[in-house]
């Protein structure tokens, strides 16, 4: 099996599922810290934390895919992600209730996703990978984030 035919992923917990965003997208694996509060954004909104001196707009992901929200744990993580968005790559961070593993996933093991019995919209999913512990969802953060929305939410955490 050649390496083109296998995808690294970060596997992550919301609640009692498993997701997954390409390892190529992610940028690092940060303790949770309470992000610095703006006003009038989306429920999901959390606001901005410092990452070395860069403001990186952190997001609620359980908000984000419809999932109730949680109180951070111990565990809680933040994913900072790079999401193509258009010509422009935008710096996210994504609180998870805990990052699991880096994970090696046959793409030929990918299944489309379903349309229907999940309780997030389908057209985020990019594919479900079933494993012998359940399902693990791989996301399609390019699709979560619409250009309208990136504009409200984050106009200055466009990478150059």
């Amino acid at each position: 099996m050649t390496a083109a035919r296998e995808i690294q992923a970060v596997t992550f917990g919301l609640g009692a599922e498993t997701f997954a965003v390409p390892v190529t997208l992610v940028r690092e694996i940060l303790d949770y810290r309470t992000p610095f509060h703006i006003p009038n954004g989306p429920d999901y909104l959390l606001g901005l934390i410092d990452m070395r001196g860069e403001g990186v707009t952190t997001i609620d992901f359980r908000l984000r895919l419809g999932l109730p929200p949680a109180a951070a744990t111990p565990n809680t993580r933040i994913l900072v992600v790079d999401v193509p968005v258009g010509d422009r790559v935008l710096v996210l961070g994504l609180v998870v209730d805990r990052v699991i593993e880096v994970s090696t996933f046959d793409v030929d093991r990918i299944g489309a996703a379903p349309d229907i019995g999940v309780r997030w919209p389908s057209e985020y999913i990019a594919g479900v990978i079933k494993r012998a512990d359940g399902f693990v969802v791989l996301v399609d953060v390019t699709r979560i984030f619409s250009n309208a929305e990136v504009d409200r939410i984050a106009p200055s955490a466009l990478a150059a």
